[in-house]
This record gives structure tokens, C-alpha cells and sequence, in this order.
């Protein structure tokens, strides 16, 4: 029987060829947002991998946006650029598709990078003031970050909006979202962070009102045969924060909006959370959305082996499944996984002869294939 994990999926006028995504990794990384060689290294690798889409790290619509200042950006015309050179490594080279996942920090903005320490960046030494739905710091260490008045919404969207335009010019085939791990359109979320009492807040319509707003406004400029899909934080994992139930009804909403896949993951929203973490901890959180909704849902989160991988798509928890961690460990999982389940798989031609077919070691692992490379 076929391998579901192999099984090709559209995604509106895209054909992927498998169900395997790279999840994004932030790098912190970028010169004043630019992505540089390490980007052009880090992500071009993934092009060549197996892997049917590849998304970038977080990338920030706004210079205030930023987690830190070396997070990779696309509000200018030189990140723009520099974008494009990887899309244009990936159309020359890759078998899958290259995505950008569009974030605005919110009050996690103005941070140092985790190996200098973490924390708060101060305006004083580089950092630049955060915005929020409500006065709420990220911890007792952080700042309160600046409420934004309803009138300075719209200025916030616009900056996805011009993103996702840098985005097509760039070439880029798909926008993902970032609604998850207490960036801001979590904030906009969750009780825990958003204190309003105006038309994004209070209510869970209101709360949903500005991921709607971001989504549909992108939509609206993005092409209508390429796909947008937005990554969610299924739980806050605290009391009193969002919940999976609550994840199910923001679902439900993208999908009439003609969202093409949502992309579940859990947490990041506050130090209060209590995550019971183990293999594959956060399928059941996909498996309720997918229950749910019409359009395809990523599984992520300590998916390691090509059989627990397999597993949860035949058992149709999932459409899609994103590796990050194991995806740095193995940039050649999916060649692997193809090996395990008997898969054939294209490899780059500068890369045939590392096939074991090739090199008279084909029972390693499994009796996968080399197919011709068209």
C-alpha cells in the first residue's frame, strides 16, 4: 500500500508532491531584516531536501514588529531582494515550494537574541517601543508595550498587506500566517492578553475579529491561485487563556473565508503555561481541528519518525505534517522517510550517486527507490 506521508496534495493551484512541510526556524540571523548567505544556505538546503514546502522563519511586516532586530524582515526593497534570491534558488533547484510565514511580534518585540541572553531589548541600546492589544507585559521583566488604539488597527494590517505584495513580487508561492506562540495576532486572541473593550475585544467574535481582518485583507492582494494558511496555538496552556475549543471556532471561520490550511500548534503566550510535552503531544489538538474544517491541517510538535508521521495521517488526524528541530538535526529526513516506507524519491542529480542504490548499499533502512529527476 502506498505511503500517505508520499501522497501528492493541492493546495488551490499548488501540487505538492508529498505531505512533508519544514516548519519555520528562526535564525536570528538577518542584517537589519536581510536575509544573507546563512539564509540563502539555511533554506536552500531544505530545496533540495524532499521536503514539499519550506517555510521561512518568522519574517516581520514592520521594522516595530520585530522579535529582535536580526529577525528576517520584508518592509523594505533590500529584504525584498534578498528574498527573491532564495526564491529564485528554489524555482531553479527545488522539487517543493518555498513559503513565507508573515509575523508581527507585538509585546514579544524589541528582544535580545536567546545566545545573548534573552529578555527585553531597551530602546537605549537598539530596541524600539511594542505595541499590543492591551497594556499587558510579557513578564514582571518586559515592559508594558503600547495599546493599540483602534485607529492605528488598520496601519497594522496594512503592513501585512504590503509584506504579502514584497511576498509575489519576490516569488514566493505561500503566505502563512503567524496567529500562534504569542505574537500578536495571538495577543489579539487570547483573554490573557487582550483586555479591550472595543470591537477587538471581550467577546471570542471580537477577540477573532483581528486574524480575520489580517487574513481576509491579505487574501484579498494575494493571487487567487496561491495559497494562505495560518499557524494557530491550539491552547494557551494556561487557565483562563485560549482554548482548543475556542481554536475550532477560528477554524471554522478562516475555512468559510476560504482559508487553505491551518497549521496547529500550542503555547507560547505566557510564562503561566503548563505544557505536558511528549511524542506527537500536540495531534490531538490537529485531530479536533481537522474534525472540524474542510481545508487540509498541519500537524507539528516532536514528530520525529517517518512511521509516527505516517500514523497520524492514516489515521486521519492530520493532511500535512511540519518537522522543525528534527528537519536541523536531519535536513535529509525526507529521503530517509522515503527509504523507511518504501518510497521512491528524486534526488537533486548532483546528488544521485549519494543514493545507496548507487553505491551498493540499498538495504539500508528500507527498499525505496531512485526515480529519474524530470
Amino acid at each position: 500500500m502506498a505511503s500517505k506521508l508520499f501522497e501528492p496534495i493541492e493546495l488551490r493551484g499548488l501540487r505538492l508532491p508529498n505531505r512533508i512541510v519544514v516548519a519555520p526556524m528562526t535564525q536570528f540571523s538577518a542584517d537589519d531584516g536581510v536575509a544573507g548567505d546563512w539564509h540563502l544556505m539555511h533554506l536552500g538546503q531544505y530545496a533540495v531536501s524532499g521536503a514539499a514546502l519550506v517555510l521561512t522563519e518568522s519574517t516581520y511586516v514592520a521594522a516595530c514588529a520585530r522579535n529582535a532586530p536580526s529577525c528576517l524582515s520584508l518592509y523594505s526593497d533590500e529584504q525584498e531582494r534578498a528574498v527573491a534570491r532564495i526564491a529564485r534558488f528554489f524555482e531553479t533547484h527545488g522539487d517543493g515550494h518555498f513559503g513565507v510565514q508573515l509575523c508581527h511580534a507585538g509585546r514579544k518585540a524589541s528582544a535580545r537574541e536567546p545566545w545573548k541572553g534573552g529578555g527585553p531589548l531597551p530602546v537605549d541600546e537598539g530596541g524600539y517601543e511594542a505595541v499590543a492589544p492591551s497594556a499587558v507585559p510579557l513578564s514582571e521583566k518586559w515592559p508594558p508595550p503600547k495599546p493599540l488604539s483602534a485607529d492605528a488597527v488598520p496601519d497594522v494590517i496594512q503592513g501585512f498587506v504590503d509584506a504579502a505584495r514584497r511576498a509575489e513580487r519576490a516569488g514566493i508561492r505561500v503566505v502563512e500566517l503567524h496567529g500562534a506562540h504569542g505574537y500578536l495576532i495571538h495577543q489579539f486572541l487570547s483573554p490573557l492578553t487582550n483586555r479591550r473593550n472595543d470591537e477587538y475585544g471581550g467577546s471570542l467574535p471580537n477577540r477573532m475579529r483581528f486574524a480575520l481582518d489580517v487574513f481576509q485583507a491579505v487574501r484579498e492582494v494575494w493571487p487567487a491561485d496561491l495559497p494562505i494558511g495560518m499557524r494557530v496555538s491550539a491552547t494557551d496552556w494556561a487557565a483562563g487563556g485560549w482554548s482548543v475549543e475556542d481554536t475550532v471556532e477560528l477554524a471554522r471561520a478562516l475555512d468559510a473565508q476560504g482559508c487553505d490550511y491551518i497549521h496547529v500548534s500550542s503555547g507560547g503566550l505566557t510564562p503561566a503555561q503548563r505544557i505536558a510535552v511528549g511524542p506527537g503531544y500536540q495531534t490531538g489538538f490537529a485531530g479536533a481541528v481537522k474534525a472540524a474544517v474542510d481545508m487540509p491541517v498541519i500537524a507539528v510538535g516532536q514528530v520525529a519518525e517517518p512511521r509516527q508521521a505516517e500514523d497520524i495521517l492514516t489515521r486521519g488526524r492530520a493532511d500535512m505534517i511540519a518537522l522543525a528541530r528534527p528537519m536541523l538535526f536531519n535536513p535529509r529526513w525526507a529521503w530517509h522517510a522515503a527509504r523507511e516506507l518504501g518510497e521512491p524519491m528524486a534526488y537533486p542529480r548532483q546528488y544521485e550517486r549519494g543514493h545507496p542504490d548507487r553505491w551498493g548499499a540499498s538495504g539500508i533502512n528500507a527498499p525505496g527507490n531512485l526515480i529519474p529527476k524530470e
